[in-house]
């Protein structure tokens, strides 16, 4: 079962555009993990994700079951 389900994730900063368009599925009972160099947008897509940063995204997040 999938427990998040995020497409088309766009984030930015003021005029700046950091995440491009981010699919991502998280499955009930998996390890997920994001990998990437400093600066590739790991912790602005989490803060996108927790609307904690301006962006535009589409998502489903199974909260009750």
């Amino acid at each position: 079962m999938v427990m998040l389900n995020v497409r088309d994730l766009r984030a930015h900063y003021g005029q700046v555009q950091a995440l491009y368009g981010l699919d991502l599925a998280l499955e009930e009972g998996s390890l997920t993990t994001l990998l990437g160099a400093n600066g590739a947008g790991k912790t602005t897509t989490l803060r996108a994700i927790c609307n904690m940063v301006r962006s535009t995204v589409r998502s489903n997040l199974m909260e009750d079951r």
